[in-house]
C-alpha cells in the first residue's frame, strides 16, 4: 500500500466512525501516548527497565503500538492537507543533499 493510500483509508476509516469530529490536540496527545508505549518496548529491551526489578514488562506487540502511532500520524497529515507521500519525496530530496552518505560513511569510518 502506498502511503497516499493509506491516508486516504484512515480518512474513510475516521469518517464512517465519526473520528473526524476528535480535535487535532487529542490526535496528537494519543499519538504522544503511543510513542511512549514504543518507547517502553525500547527501554525494556535495552535492560534500562527490568522486569521484575521494580518494572512491569509492556503489554502487546511492539508491532501493534507502531500501527497505532502510524494510523495517528496519518490522521493528523490528513486534518493538516499534507500529502504525506509527496512531502516525504522532497524531504528525502533535501536530506541527501544536506547529509552527504560519503562524508557520513567517514565520519563513523574514522571515528572508530
Amino acid at each position: 500500500m502506498r502511503i497516499r493510500e493509506a491516508q486516504q483509508r484512515i480518512l474513510e476509516f475516521e469518517e464512517e466512525r465519526c473520528w473526524n469530529m476528535f480535535r487535532e490536540s487529542q490526535i496528537f496527545t494519543h499519538l504522544i501516548e503511543e510513542l511512549s508505549e514504543i518507547g517502553r518496548h525500547i527501554l525494556v529491551r535495552e535492560g534500562y527497565k527490568v522486569s521484575g526489578l521494580g518494572h512491569e514488562l509492556p503489554v502487546g506487540e511492539v508491532s501493534r503500538e507502531f500501527a497505532q502511532a502510524f494510523t495517528l500520524f496519518l490522521q493528523l497529515t490528513n486534518r493538516f492537507n499534507v500529502d504525506l507521500e509527496e512531502a516525504f519525496k522532497r524531504e528525502l530530496e533535501i536530506m541527501e543533499k544536506r547529509f552527504p552518505s560519503e562524508k557520513w560513511r567517514r565520519h563513523f569510518e574514522e571515528s572508530k
